[in-house]
């Protein structure tokens, strides 16, 4: 076992015998990036605030379960996660809108009508593209929640098909065909924003 983790199995046997100073280490390091996963779920400076504390209150409660089968980073981010779903989860209250304009359409024969980029891309990658940035995290705030979290969860947090059905309470099939209608209709609004020649060439 390298230094490194024989430091970290310290670290962890530290927080789960409840000592205060490896809890304060745990918040300094962690706190930071939980908040802005938080803040990315809920949509919420507030609400993501309060996830990070209840996250925290329940790793603190549960460590002693934890088995170090993930990383403390990895179980934690579980954790932040499954509180922001929550958290949308009770503020859930008005039946959302519908994303089908965004989709594409097809006659009566199953054509598709009218021209359409078909993409795999996912919102991280054109995330990446820093000229486009600000223009797609504004056209994913823009989407229904259902699918804006999804792309969230996937695309963002990395979460796999999985991981993300779970959380969500669905099917592993539910969870692609909501992804797959969440990058169309991304796509759908990013359209009016770049030119046809600037689609094909990042879709």
């Amino acid at each position: 076992m390298s230094v490194r983790e024989t430091s970290d199995c310290a670290y962890i046997d530290d927080l789960k015998r409840g000592d205060s100073a490896a809890f304060e280490k745990a918040v300094r390091e962690h706190a930071g990036w939980m908040l802005a996963v938080a803040r990315r779920i809920t949509n919420c400076n507030e609400d993501g605030a309060d996830c990070v504390q209840e996250a925290f209150s329940i790793a603190h409660q549960k460590i002693a379960g934890f088995e170090g089968r993930s990383t403390l980073k990895t179980w934690l981010h579980r954790v932040v996660v499954n509180q922001a779903l929550m958290k949308l989860r009770k503020r859930r209250r008005h039946p959302e809108e519908s994303i089908d304009d965004l989709m594409p359409d097809f006659d009566d024969n199953g054509f598709l009508i009218g021209p359409i980029q078909i993409t795999d891309e996912t919102a991280e990658e054109l995330l990446s593209k820093k000229e486009v940035a600000e223009k797609v995290r504004s056209a994913i705030d823009e989407l229904p929640e259902t699918y804006r979290t999804i792309l969230l969860l996937r695309d963002i947090e990395e979460l796999s098909t999985a991981e993300t059905a779970a959380l969500l309470e669905i099917d592993e099939g539910a969870a692609r065909t909501r992804l797959h209608r969440a990058r169309t209709a991304l796509k759908k609004k990013l359209e009016p924003v770049f030119d046809a020649k600037y689609l094909d060439d990042v879709l």
